[in-house]
């Protein structure tokens, strides 16, 4: 917020929504869908947790036929599925270590797709720029109230990175504030694109495009922690790149709500 508040003065983008009732709904099931993601890290393996949310893009062909109609198409819908795969094989799922527990990471990808479709239905017109803060103030506001919760009742603190969900408030400083001050800033425009494009496109289309983020951290975990992917890994994320490209052959030129006639 400290830099998405004098960015959008400088450039004019309005910070006010036009329906905040339907942005605060949005902004609310996206944190939560974070809220579930992030803990799950601190109790189960990131495989699990990272399938869990990645089955976002399922959420929203679900939700697009069931509640708005949208006929997703067999090459769409074999695109999602696609993706989905290779998902599941880049991360290396051990089926051993599924527990119940594991349908919490899905209902964050439930949550998260819910919140992605809204963004298309309900959110068309608004500003990108309201839609980050609202986004950023609910998230802070989650993070406030868990700080409360662990003052007013602490919890044991495993050692280490481990512990970070439980570990409660702790004040930023060194290569750690660095670090956050990164993760901001690139969050901040990484998930302004991600809105924007939901804005403008079929949700169902942009959540298999999404899926490129898994290629990404991949690419990134090579050039700076030399983590090469095994040969099953790497066909994990050819499929995910696959599915891109099949939706992309049949993708028609994107045109915000606000322009179309009526």
């Amino acid at each position: 917020m400290a830099i998405l508040l004098p960015l959008a003065r400088m450039f004019g983008a309005a910070l006010t929504p036009l329906r905040p009732g339907r942005v605060a709904i949005r902004s609310a099931l996206q944190a939560t869908a974070m809220a579930i993601y992030f803990g799950c890290l601190a109790f189960m393996p990131i495989a699990q947790a990272v399938a869990g949310l990645f089955t976002a893009p399922l959420f929203v062909v679900l939700f697009s036929a069931l509640f708005f109609g949208e006929r997703p198409g067999l090459r769409r819908l074999f695109a999602v599925l696609l993706g989905f795969a290779g998902i599941l094989l880049a991360l290396g799922l051990d089926p051993a270590t599924v527990t119940a527990w594991s349908a919490l990471p899905v209902l964050a990808g439930a949550t998260y797709g819910a919140g992605n479709l809204v963004t298309r239905q309900w959110c068309a017109e608004e500003g990108t720029a309201a839609l980050l803060l609202g986004f950023f103030l609910t998230t802070a506001l989650f993070g406030a109230l868990g700080s409360v919760v662990l003052w007013l009742w602490p919890q044991p603190v495993p050692e280490g990175a481990a512990g970070f969900a439980l570990r409660g408030w702790v004040r930023p400083e060194g290569w750690f504030l660095a670090m956050i001050l990164v993760q901001g800033a690139g969050s901040l425009l990484g998930v302004g694109l991600a809105i924007r494009a939901y804005q403008i496109a079929s949700a169902s289309v942009v959540a298999v495009f999404e899926n490129a983020l898994l290629v990404f951290a991949t690419l990134w975990a090579v050039l700076l922690w030399r983590e090469v992917p095994s040969p099953l890994e790497a066909f994990g994320l050819l499929l995910v790149v696959a599915a891109g490209v099949l939706i992309a052959l049949r993708v028609p030129p994107a045109v915000p709500l606000r322009e179309q006639a009526p």
